[in-house]
């Protein structure tokens, strides 16, 4: 699913409001067999194969697609890009919605139907896989909580929506922190 951006947090009963964790989004295609990771351009990500490998043995179900960012997080669970980029591991990955399970497409199932999903499969504890968490139709005090913490932003995404990347507008949208002091200079991060 996209993201689409707007500049200000709000507050509506009908929305859900996540952490945006600063990462590599990812799509994981989880089996018995293992895990592969593939990026919204639907390049696969080699470079992270104890994730790979660690996400199928920890996930509670035979198989799953889940959407999701790896992060690597610091001992307070603040997302480091740098260390992401330079790839000082261990890393994780934050799951905040789940497409099929066991065999069944759930995407035309409404996103708070899909989180009940992703939270049965998801373990309380693990090393390889978290649960992003949500706050129901209160996005302004998470915005300033997280500004406050200089963390990226927020998502806020629609109850009833379904999983539709087609969609010409996205029920999902970010409101990014303007003072995230790890959004500075990245660039430099990219240039070869």
């Amino acid at each position: 699913m996209p993201l689409e951006r707007v500049r200000h947090a709000f507050d509506h009963p009908e929305w859900l409001f996540e952490l945006q964790y600063d990462g590599f989004r990812a799509l994981a295609y989880v089996n018995g067999g293992g895990t592969q990771l593939v990026s919204r351009r639907g390049l696969g990500y080699p470079q992270f194969p104890d994730l790979a490998s660690e996400l199928s043995l920890e996930l509670n179900a035979t198989e799953a697609v889940l959407d999701g960012e790896i992060v690597k997080l610091d001992a307070s669970g603040r997302s480091i890009f740098i260390d992401l980029m330079r790839r000082r591991g261990p890393f994780v990955f934050v799951a905040f919605d789940v497409l099929t399970l066991n065999g069944t497409d759930v995407r035309k199932l409404p996103l708070v139907k899909r989180k009940r999903l992703l939270r049965r499969i998801v373990p309380k504890r693990s090393r390889a896989i978290l649960y992003a968490k949500h706050v129901d139709g209160r996005g302004r005090n998470l915005f300033a909580e997280i500004c406050s913490q200089d963390l990226e932003g927020i998502v806020a995404k629609k109850k009833a929506s379904v999983y539709d990347p087609t969609i010409p507008v996205s029920p999902w949208v970010k409101i990014k922190n303007r003072d995230y002091s790890q959004a500075r200079d990245r660039a430099e991060l990219f240039e070869r």
